[in-house]
């Protein structure tokens, strides 16, 4: 008992104490965690039941064994499981590169399902405003409206604004390749327009005026798509549609 209270009323031996007791803990909780078999977590538990004895009692042989033993058990884990797990976390990363890919929609691709969309919309004259969100950030705009951030696609666009639905009044606010919000209001333009233009057509004008985002604007009546930035409005057709949206997607100075 002397030995004892002598030991831990020397600061270098608490220090090596503690240590030791980390790194035991490290190693045990490694071994009983990954190594889930009844005769290990008896022989880890054993080892560090006596690892802590010696170590209280001073005898540095005994607690050396045991310490010997963890590493070792440790080693061999490593050595006869590591084709496993270089297998699981390699089968990880491709999964996560996998899924990244599967998700993530390009220009091309989300370009031609926007002209579906809107040649959709247009033939079966279904009222649309859809804005394409590019530097000027519109978070404060989709207050407004519902947020949804979900994967563009012309089936949920085409619902979105499908007469008697929750959601078809407003605009459809894309951000990138998900529909970050629906049913949002603008505040209309107040300058004078020459020509007829309905309530979509001025919303449409006044997000514009605020804004570099590009809107496309579907009319209920006549099914005319017409396009609006940075202030100004144009008519365009299916057979010219894809590559004016684009121009003004990619030109910032357009």
């Amino acid at each position: 008992m002397d030995k004892i209270v002598e030991n831990f009323t020397n600061p270098m031996y608490i220090i090596d104490f503690c240590i030791s007791l980390l790194l035991i803990g490290a190693i045990s909780f490694f071994l009983l965690f990954f190594m889930k078999r009844k005769f290990v977590i008896c022989s880890v538990a054993i080892s560090d039941f006596i690892f802590i004895v010696s170590k209280v009692f001073g005898f540095t042989s005994i607690s050396l064994i045991s310490l010997l033993y963890l590493f070792s058990s440790a080693i061999v884990f490593v050595f006869m499981n590591g084709s496993e797990y270089r297998y699981f976390v390699l089968n990880n990363v491709r999964s996560k590169k996998r899924n990244t890919k599967e998700n993530s929609i390009s220009k091309e691709n989300l370009y031609k399902m926007i002209f579906e969309t809107v040649k959709n919309l247009s033939k079966n004259k279904i009222g649309a405003i859809i804005t394409f969100e590019k530097t000027t950030n519109l978070n404060d705009i989709i207050k407004n409206g519902t947020i949804l951030n979900a994967p563009v696609c012309p089936e949920l666009l085409t619902t979105i604004f499908y007469p008697g639905t929750r959601l078809h009044d407003g605009a459809v606010v894309i951000r990138g390749d998900k529909i970050l919000a629906a049913s949002v209001y603008y505040t209309p333009t107040t300058r004078a327009l020459t020509g007829k233009y309905g309530s979509r057509h001025r919303a449409a004008f006044g997000i514009s005026e605020i804004s570099d985002a590009v809107t496309i604007v579907v009319s209920e009546e006549t099914g005319r798509i017409s396009l609006t930035y940075k202030g100004r409005m144009e008519s365009t057709t299916y057979d010219s549609f894809l590559s004016d949206f684009t121009s003004l997607m990619e030109d910032t100075e357009a």
